[in-house]
This record gives C-alpha cells, sequence and structure tokens, in this order.
C-alpha cells in the first residue's frame, strides 16, 4: 500500500484575490478539489462579519469581503471557522482566517500551502486546538474579454476559441477564471447560434494580457468581423443595459460610444456588439444562456 504523504492536509489548488479600485472591497477566490470540505466552509465562513456574500463558481468559493478586522465567536459545530481579517496594503491583500479542529487545519496550513500565496504566518494546526493564518496575495484587478464572431458558415468555433486562447495566456500574473457563454438576439447574420463569449481573468499585468489575447485572436480567427471588447474593473455592471438590449433585438454600433470609459474597443469588426454585450453576464450563467426574444 502507498503511503500518503501528509494524510491530515488538503493543499488548495489555487487562491487569489481581487481588490476594487477603493480598496474596501475584496473577491477572494478559492479553488478546490474537495467538494465536501468547499461546502462545509462556504456554510460557515458565510457567518464571518467581514464576509458579505459567497457564492460557487464551477470548482471555487468567490468571498467578496469587506476590508477590516472582526472578532469571531467561535464555537464547534455552530460556527467553528471563518475570516478574521482583510486588509489592501499597496500591492499586496492580506487574508486572516481562524477554525477550531478540522476548521483550523482548513484555516492555518491548507491555505497557506496553497499556489498563488506569496507568503503567510500560520500556526500548528490539528486536533480539538484553535489554529488560523495569515496569507498575503498579490492584489489583482479583473479584466473581462468578450469575443464574438471568429468563425464562418464552414469552421470554427468562437467558444473553443475563446476558451483556448485564455489558457494560452495564462501565466503567474494573470490568472484565467472563468468562461461564459452568452446567448444573444437570432439576427439574421449570425453564423448559426448567435452566442459571444466572455473570458474572465485575475490579473497584475492587465495590458500585457489583453496584447497576448489580442495576438492570438487576430493569428486564428477566421472571420473579418471580429469584435473583442475589454472591461477592466471591479464590477461591469454599469454595461448590463447594454447587454439586455443585444439579449432582446438589433442594436447599432453607433451605441457603442456611450458606454463606460473602463471598457476599450481591441477588434472592432462587427462582433464587437456581441463582444461587450457578453461581459456583464460572466458568471451569470443562467441569464447568460437564456434566449431572450419572447418565445425561448
Amino acid at each position: 500500500m502507498e503511503r500518503l504523504s501528509d494524510p491530515y492536509t488538503i493543499q488548495y489548488p489555487q487562491i487569489v484575490a481581487l481588490a476594487d479600485e477603493s480598496g474596501e472591497r475584496v473577491e477572494l477566490i478559492e479553488f478546490f478539489d474537495c467538494t465536501g470540505g468547499a461546502m462545509w466552509v462556504k456554510r460557515h465562513y458565510a457567518q464571518s462579519p467581514l464576509v458579505h456574500s459567497v457564492r460557487t463558481v464551477g470548482a471555487t468559493n468567490r468571498y467578496i469581503l469587506l476590508t477590516g478586522s472582526a472578532d469571531l465567536a467561535l464555537e464547534g459545530s455552530v460556527f467553528p471557522a471563518g475570516i478574521a481579517a482583510v486588509a489592501v496594503d499597496g500591492e499586496e491583500i492580506a487574508v486572516t482566517y481562524r477554525g477550531l479542529g478540522g476548521g483550523g487545519v482548513g484555516a492555518s496550513i491548507c491555505r497557506a500551502s496553497a499556489p498563488g500565496v506569496a507568503r503567510y504566518r500560520c500556526d500548528p494546526a490539528g486536533g480539538g486546538r484553535l489554529a488560523g493564518s495569515t496569507i498575503w496575495l498579490p492584489r489583482r484587478e479583473r479584466v473581462i474579454i468578450g469575443v464574438d464572431d471568429t468563425d464562418t458558415p464552414d469552421e470554427g468555433a468562437t467558444w473553443t476559441l475563446a476558451h483556448n486562447i485564455a489558457r494560452a495566456v495564462e501565466d503567474d500574473r494573470s490568472r484565467y477564471l472563468s468562461h461564459t457563454i452568452v446567448q444573444l438576439y437570432p439576427v439574421p447574420y449570425r453564423t448559426k447560434n448567435c452566442v459571444a463569449i466572455a473570458c474572465e481573468f485575475a490579473t497584475s499585468d492587465a495590458d500585457g494580457l489583453v496584447r497576448r489575447y489580442r495576438d492570438y485572436l487576430e493569428d486564428y480567427t477566421l472571420s473579418e468581423e471580429t469584435g473583442m471588447a475589454v472591461w477592466r474593473g471591479f464590477d461591469p455592471s454599469p454595461l448590463e443595459g447594454f447587454g439586455a438590449r443585444v439579449k432582446m433585438g438589433e442594436v447599432s454600433p453607433d451605441d457603442l460610444a456611450a458606454l463606460d470609459d473602463r471598457l476599450s474597443i481591441v477588434m472592432d469588426g462587427r462582433g464587437v456588439i456581441g463582444a461587450v454585450a457578453a461581459i456583464p453576464f460572466y458568471t451569470r450563467y443562467e441569464e447568460a444562456l437564456a434566449l431572450w426574444n419572447g418565445f425561448g
């Protein structure tokens, strides 16, 4: 029988953190491969005063956190673990975890040893003791890249190309977080299904990320009408109205001029309308996939 190298520790596959422009809100994104542990954490950490919300997206738990510190009234079974402090300091984000028993193991070495952690301070954990850690993560910003119209009636598929490029441009400074297919209004000049793609990244090198993505897209697109748009910012909700209109009917390219200045148009083929419309639906899969033509 093969020996287990560390039977009482599970390393998180990756932890990433984003901060808004003011440094008052943080999105903590914890990748997991132990679903049971992740669901336990989601339930109990939500009780922490600094946790505004938490949701599961694919193999990640995503916490919206408020900066500050809080005393945690930890109690076995009732509130056994949580987040005790969040700070944004220059180019780093610090998160402090506390937990009891097995929750203390998760709050300490399981997170401290995760890829993506720049440095950490960690307590001994195990048994029934209280333990925790503080981890420091690179401060990143959210970049969402919208793509549409890369294929032809004879070959290609935008959703696969967008994903493969996202994987290709990922590096230590830019982490690929999500891929969302967004159903648009089926205009007459569509290829077939009329969908656009939003690829979300956490990055500390936004300019380099966008440049590399554009270079790949220009090289591999099969269409003369490819659109690529980029949102840089914590919350793309200013684009929701435009996105809803593109899901409900045909929209003129002239309407792009009035949109938020955190949006940039990188490739301005006809597909740019769908590319922009996809951005606010990132990770909102049910809404994104719904056909809003009055019949779907």
